[in-house]
């Protein structure tokens, strides 16, 4: 990105992907990468690692002032985004809101985050186990992938059982976020009302700019989409394809949810075709 930092800080985001012009598959990394985007700061992206983080956590970010040696490394979206607001680093979005609206904004951010990204957890780490963890350990070579692989879904399913996520079926959870995605479109359809034309951005709260929602909801949607563009090119372009199939099937049932609804995907599309155009757009083949 071209746009000058305040400060001509240097930000780090660490994906936890290869580096490339593609979204990746954690919802909060695109949240925050929108974020970052829709306060038109100029950031560097970089791989890392969750040993890394200060949380154990992707994403995370380094920030470096001008004449500071050493970068300050932070963690956690939300906390993140409120470290650049208060740091007068980036704008509160919601700073004009009313009382109530703020509420309505971090209601939906909380359905989201709070709720859909178990539920997603879920359906990529038990329902498609393999081919997620040939997606996020593609970098680990077999045969320690497998053994890695399976202390990493060992720690997921505890997880999920313990927060009460892994308790319901298969089935239960794809109808809790059928919910969800249904909610939202409500919510998108009648914003997208406020849009003066076909191509500008619509925001969920239907104003004129976009609230710290968007980022939440832009970020849970192309993660849903699900685009499996970052995967290495071989010469060979069927074992490209065969794998770009494989690794974009981790999540068949959100990605068909999600493209039952048009607005979902317009509302996605405006806001990549602004704020990503250099990235590579989903696939939309269900």
């Amino acid at each position: 990105m071209d746009t000058p930092v305040k400060g001509q800080l240097h930000i780090v985001l660490y994906r936890g992907f290869p580096v490339s012009n593609t979204y990746v598959w954690s919802p909060f990394v695109t949240k925050l990468e929108a974020r970052l985007r829709f306060a038109k700061l100029q950031f560097c992206i970089d791989q890392g690692s969750m040993s890394k983080s200060p949380r154990g956590k992707i994403p995370y970010i380094e920030i470096t002032h001008p004449n500071q040696d050493q970068p300050t490394t932070l963690s956690d979206t939300s906390l993140i985004i409120q470290r650049l607001i208060d740091n007068d680093v980036c704008p509160d979005l919601n700073e004009s809101l009313s009382p109530v609206v703020r509420a309505q904004d971090a209601a939906i951010r909380a359905l989201l985050e709070d709720k859909l990204a178990f539920y997603q957890s879920s359906e990529r780490w038990h329902d498609n186990y393999e081919t997620m963890r040939s997606g996020v350990m593609g970098a680990i070579p077999w045969p320690i992938q497998p053994l890695i692989g399976l202390l990493a879904y060992r720690g997921v399913t505890r997880t999920l059982y313990g927060q009460g996520t892994g308790r319901f079926s298969s089935e239960e959870l794809a109808g809790f976020r059928r919910d969800i995605w249904g909610h939202v479109n409500a919510l998108l359809s009648e914003a997208r009302l406020t849009a003066p034309d076909i191509r500008t951005p619509f925001w969920v709260l239907g104003g004129k700019s976009p609230s710290e929602a968007d980022a939440t909801v832009f970020g849970f949607i192309a993660s849903g989409l699900g685009c499996a563009a970052w995967v290495p090119p071989f010469q060979c372009d069927a074992v490209h394809e065969e794998l770009t199939n494989m690794f974009d099937n981790r999540a068949p049932d959100s990605k068909g949810v999600i493209m039952s609804f048009p607005t979902l995907v317009d509302y996605a599309k405006r806001i990549h075709n602004v704020y990503f155009e250099e990235y590579s757009l989903w696939d939309e083949d269900a």
